[in-house]
Order: C-alpha cells, then sequence, then structure tokens
C-alpha cells in the first residue's frame, strides 16, 4: 500500500480501530496540533547546541508519541487500546518534564516580563514549539469541555510542557545553557 490511500479524499479521516470521523473533528484537531508539536519541537532539537537540550527533547517527542496516539482513539475504544498494549500518559510521564524544570530553574534561569522570541535560532524555535504546545493545551480542553477526554493528565502533561519550553529557551538566551 502506498502512501496516497486516497480514503481522506472525500473529508474523513481514520481514528484508531478504524473510525471514520470529519478532517475537523476536535479529536483530529487535538492530535494533528500535537503532531505539528512534534515536527516544532523536531526544529528546535536540530537546533540544539547542548546534548541536554537535544536529549531531552528527544525524549518529549517520543512521549507525545504515546499521547497523540492516546488522542487518536475514541474514548469508547480505550479500554481495547489499553488492552493491545499501548500507553497511555500518566503522571510519571509528567513527572519527567518537572524534574527538567527543576534542573533549569536549579541553573538560576528566571525572566520576569515579556521574552521577545528571535535571540537566537534555537531560543526561537523553543518558542515557536511553545506556542503549538499550547494551542495544542486549548484543543485538549476544547476536548475535555465536550466530554471527549477520559484523561486529564494529557492536560497537564501539555501544559507542563510548555512551561518546560519557555524555560529551554530562556535558557538558550542566557547563555546559561553551557553548564548543563
Amino acid at each position: 500500500m502506498g502512501i496516497a490511500t486516497k480514503t481522506g479524499d472525500q473529508g474523513l479521516t481514520g481514528l484508531m480501530y478504524n473510525r471514520r470521523v470529519a478532517k475537523t473533528h476536535p479529536r483530529v484537531e487535538a492530535y494533528g496540533t500535537v503532531d505539528e508539536l512534534n515536527a516544532a519541537l523536531g526544529m528546535a532539537r536540530a537546533t540544539a547546541t547542548l546534548p541536554f537540550a537535544a536529549e531531552s527533547l528527544a525524549m518529549v517527542q517520543h512521549c507525545l508519541v504515546v499521547l497523540m496516539g492516546e488522542l487518536a482513539t475514541a474514548v469508547e475504544d480505550l479500554p481495547r487500546y489499553v488492552q493491545d498494549g499501548f500507553t497511555l500518559v500518566t503522571p510519571e510521564l509528567t513527572g519527567r518534564l518537572d524534574a527538567l524544570v527543576d534542573r533549569i530553574e536549579s541553573e538560576g534561569v528566571s525572566y520576569k516580563g515579556w521574552a521577545t522570541p528571535g535571540a537566537s535560532l534555537h531560543s526561537a524555535a523553543l518558542d515557536l514549539a511553545r506556542t503549538v504546545c499550547r494551542r495544542a493545551e486549548r484543543n485538549v480542553c476544547h476536548l475535555q469541555e465536550s466530554g471527549q477526554l477520559k484523561n486529564p493528565e494529557i492536560i497537564i502533561y501539555l501544559n507542563r510542557l510548555s512551561d518546560l519550553l519557555w524555560l529551554f529557551a530562556r535558557l538558550a538566551e542566557s547563555r546559561l545553557d553551557s553548564k548543563l
């Protein structure tokens, strides 16, 4: 089977377990935005000058695959999803982000007021990823408000990730990153 399956030519796409929904469905919007976030993180990782940043962003990208899989599964199919061995977003995943936030803050990175993105290519890529993350978070909140989200940890994870990306961008700008 080639990449051009033509199954989406009528404006529908597939969720896990062959459920078909409109490409404008809030669930598709949510996991599509997380996919966009993953691509933005790839750009941030590619421009990273420190192994710590690149490794941390790669870890986050792997976690986003877990998050996208859960978002791409209708609520009624989640028991089957778990039974089939797929992982859900857990407080442990969020805890990994908390540990990174703590590590960066322990280096004295802080910032008061507004930041203006663009001091460096890497910090600009991180700020772009942060804004995409915030949009993904809003899309997931919409799923929750409409009763289509079973796991509130997804919102917590995305909220924490946007904080982490903000800190990483400020770290890149402050040049303190050479200590990590």
